[in-house]
């Protein structure tokens, strides 16, 4: 008896070499994390849909913390190691897109192609993940036609691809106005056996029919809406939250972005007002009061390529009922926003794939999305999210 496993019949070897014979045989070990057992971390098998400015910071990201051994290395991550996986344990296996100017490509290469004007800020080595074409439908809007160009290669089988990658993970970074295209690509994510990730504001993740179809193939899925690292909303929220506490009754308040870039193009095309009603029910929830609340984003400015100007208006009173003004800008580039949040989401998705969790993972969504299933303050959020990743059970 070696190791807690019995040989019968067997030579008499070393007992190094029965230890060898025993993990390559078995090839799994378990490790203790957080009191739960599970497996030596795997990579993390990820295709996207959408190879735009996000999918190049993503990219760019994974290859930059590939290396950090520590926090100190690893500024600007919320996690270096989540659930036991890091950074470098995400591979990407497959990609899907639409423009000339990027299928058929490697997607290293991909990623750094027009009209994508993101921050670079890391290299990304050759993948041997070539660009395929995914179907248009209503991926392009009126606006957007004029700085995408239509790939004229045959559309691929989506399905057949992500079985063939043996992707675990599909990740839609479709444009907002995309909801055709983004429900498409959730059927092909339930056909392929792969978990859904939302970062569009289409309602997925927050959709009891689509969560129940989910639940019933036991795959995961989380969204909508991705929430930015230092986001807008995020900063909203916290001011509003901040000011309350303190006693000031908030009575209007408006958060309004301009931003370059073929998403905030898209947004002024198609979604101004889904944008807009989404990131004012996130804002309001924190107040528990009734206010006068609009955010939202308001316009485009080319010459920002991939910046967001943000901008903060808050009115109340204080002591005495004192009146109060906050008048603020935030400056920020729009696709590493997202990085820190997926990494985390893609890491957490893993788990939930791993502990055979299906349907709407409520902790995730409420932790790194805008639009969850169900809305939870940023502390309750947090709490769950963490109490996820150390293996409890949903609320």
């Amino acid at each position: 008896m070696v190791l807690g496993y019995k040989f019968e019949n067997a030579l008499p070897v070393s007992e190094d070499v029965v230890q060898r014979q025993v993990f390559e045989s078995k090839r799994i070990q378990y490790v203790r994390n957080c009191s739960v057992r599970v497996r030596i971390m795997s990579r993390i098998r990820v295709a996207l849909v959408g190879v735009g400015n996000c999918a190049s910071a993503l990219l760019q990201g994974v290859n930059y913390y590939a290396r950090a051994k520590n926090k100190g290395q690893a500024l600007g991550l919320r996690h270096l190691i989540l659930g036991g996986y890091r950074p470098r344990d995400v591979e990407f296996v497959c990609a899907f897109d639409i423009d000339a100017r990027k299928v058929g490509k490697d997607l290293s290469k991909a990623i750094f192609a027009q009209p994508n004007n993101t921050l670079k800020f890391g290299d990304v080595p050759e993948l041997r993940v070539q660009v395929l074409r995914g179907p248009t439908l209503d991926g392009v809007g009126t606006l957007t036609k004029k700085v995408i160009k239509e790939s004229t290669q045959s559309e691929v089988d989506a399905v057949k691809e992500l079985k063939r990658s043996k992707a675990e993970i599909l990740i839609n970074l479709l444009p907002s106005g995309a909801a055709k295209a983004t429900e498409w690509y959730a059927t092909q994510a339930l056909e392929s056996g792969c978990a859904f990730v939302n970062a569009s504001p289409v309602f997925i993740a927050s959709n009891t029919g689509w969560t129940k179809r989910f639940e019933k193939a036991d795959l995961p899925v989380v969204g909508d809406d991705l929430a930015d690292q230092v986001g807008s909303t995020a900063v909203h929220k916290t001011l509003l939250k901040l000011l309350s506490e303190q006693g000031v009754r908030i009575n209007e308040t408006y958060q309004l972005d301009v931003g370059g870039g073929t998403e905030s193009l898209d947004t002024l095309d198609r979604t101004r007002e889904l944008k807009r009603t989404v990131k004012t029910k996130s804002v309001e929830s924190v107040l528990p009061y009734k206010a006068s609340v609009v955010a939202g984003s308001t316009d485009y400015v080319d010459f920002l390529k991939n910046r967001r100007d943000s901008f903060f208006w808050i009115k109340g009173f204080y002591f005495g009922k004192v009146p109060m003004l906050l008048d603020l800008r935030l400056s920020t580039v729009d696709a590493p926003n997202a990085g820190s949040v997926l990494l985390d989401v893609i890491r957490a998705v893993k788990l939930a794939l791993n502990r055979k969790i299906g349907g709407a993972i409520t902790s995730v969504s409420a932790y790194a999305f805008k639009r969850p299933l169900k809305m939870l303050t940023f502390e309750a959020a947090e709490q769950q999210f963490e109490e996820f990743v150390a293996g409890k059970r949903e609320r």
